[in-house]
């Protein structure tokens, strides 16, 4: 599947800390309702892509690194999902069958024109765009 509900989570995620105020996880999680337990995992992975920024201590929460105009969907995929791909058959080490030396497999071809217009369309389009 190519946006899967862990990226999802991510998106509505991001969508509370819009604004300079930082948040909590329960805040986040509550107000988004998203489950707990996928708040704190997808938080991670935010502040690994630096999308985000922790905070630690009594006043400690979470805060966007940029304006949401500045972080496009693609940057929310990338930072949740390791592949973009809608099949199997365009990822990065599959080996299709039915491409055998000068012959290509049209639903291949037809699947990764298909991909790189969403993939364009996720660059085009930045938080704010959606918010």
């Amino acid at each position: 599947m190519f946006i899967t509900r862990e990226t999802d989570y991510a998106i509505r995620i991001l969508r509370e800390l819009n604004g300079h105020t930082r948040k909590t996880v329960q805040t986040i999680c509550k107000n988004e309702q998203v489950p707990l337990q996928y708040g704190y995992k997808i938080l991670k992975k935010l502040e690994k892509a630096a999308l985000v920024q922790s905070f630690r201590g009594i006043n400690g929460g979470y805060t966007l690194t940029r304006l949401a105009r500045d972080i496009t969907l693609f940057d929310v995929v990338r930072a949740i999902d390791e592949e973009l791909v809608l099949s199997e058959c365009l990822g990065h080490d599959f080996q299709c069958p039915m491409n055998s030396g000068k012959k290509y497999c049209g639903v291949h071809c037809e699947l990764r024109r298909i991909q790189d217009v969403l993939l364009g369309a996720l660059r085009e389009k930045s938080l704010a765009d959606i918010f």
